[in-house]
């Protein structure tokens, strides 16, 4: 299915590994250029950039100002057609919620909900100059099953879903549409090499595979989500077919999330 997208322009944050490359490619594939801001380049976005697919931009988006300098590049290349907000991260505390300080606190808010909005405040000018476009915020099915081991990252994830709510109803009748995604654990570098099953482990007292085990006993589907199928939803939310699509979440996540 054509989703008609070659020659946008898009910007992705957290691009350079997990559901942010996949998303990447995945544009890149459909004939899209995207502006892809992450902290570090990972292995893969040098090779891209060097095709002229890609542009990359070092910039931390939990920090004031880089979200400018992010959106600055697409600014070069005459505006913003589709914004995926893909940044963010979990950390467990397994000293539970008396152990998690003020410091924690404020980290997590800057990285998740900062982190996003920041971007979406300085892409807007840029995505009105194009006369419209589409806003895909990955937030995380945490907003609905709560997790006493990752009380800022759920916290912050509800407020992430919210504020696509609301922004949709802003912004909708300027012709921009606003949806997010909910995903499930997605088998991701977070999880295979970025520790966070062992810490879930260690918070719980038992086995990093007995974590995933226990996720995938209780995911009807039988099986976790892949990047490349996270990736697969964004194009479509982000393209005309979807050009009534507004104001909605996604979960994705072989219906582990059990309630309404």
């Amino acid at each position: 299915m054509d989703l008609h997208l070659a020659g946008k322009t898009a910007v992705v944050t957290g691009a350079s590994k997990g559901i942010g490359m996949a998303v990447t490619k995945a544009l890149v594939g459909a004939g899209v250029h995207v502006v892809a801001g992450s902290r570090t380049p990972g292995k893969e976005l040098p090779a891209m950039e060097e095709t002229g697919q890609v542009t990359y931009v070092s910039v931390d988006l939990s920090r004031p100002g880089h979200a400018e300098e992010l959106m600055g590049a697409a600014a070069r290349r005459g505006g913003i057609d589709i914004l995926v907000n893909n940044v963010g991260g979990a950390t467990p505390r397994p000293g539970g919620f008396v152990g998690i300080t003020d410091e924690e606190w404020q980290a997590s808010w800057d990285l998740n909900m900062m982190g996003i909005v920041r971007p979406t405040r300085a892409a807007l000018p840029q995505i009105q100059r194009r006369g419209g476009g589409s806003i895909v915020i990955i937030g995380s099915i945490n907003a609905y099953y709560p997790g006493a081991v990752t009380y800022d990252y759920c916290a912050t994830k509800a407020a992430v879903t919210n504020l696509a709510k609301s922004l949709s109803k802003e912004l909708g009748p300027l012709n921009i549409r606003v949806n997010s995604i909910s995903p499930g654990l997605v088998l991701t570098e977070k999880w295979t090499e970025g520790g966070l099953a062992e810490g879930l482990a260690d918070a719980n007292g038992e086995p990093a595979e007995d974590v995933l085990a226990n996720i995938l006993e209780d995911t009807p589907t039988g099986r976790f989500t892949t990047r490349e199928q996270v990736a697969d939803l964004v194009l479509f939310l982000a393209s005309e077919r979807a050009g009534n699509i507004n104001g909605s979440d996604y979960r994705i996540d072989g219906g582990f999330v059990p309630t309404l």
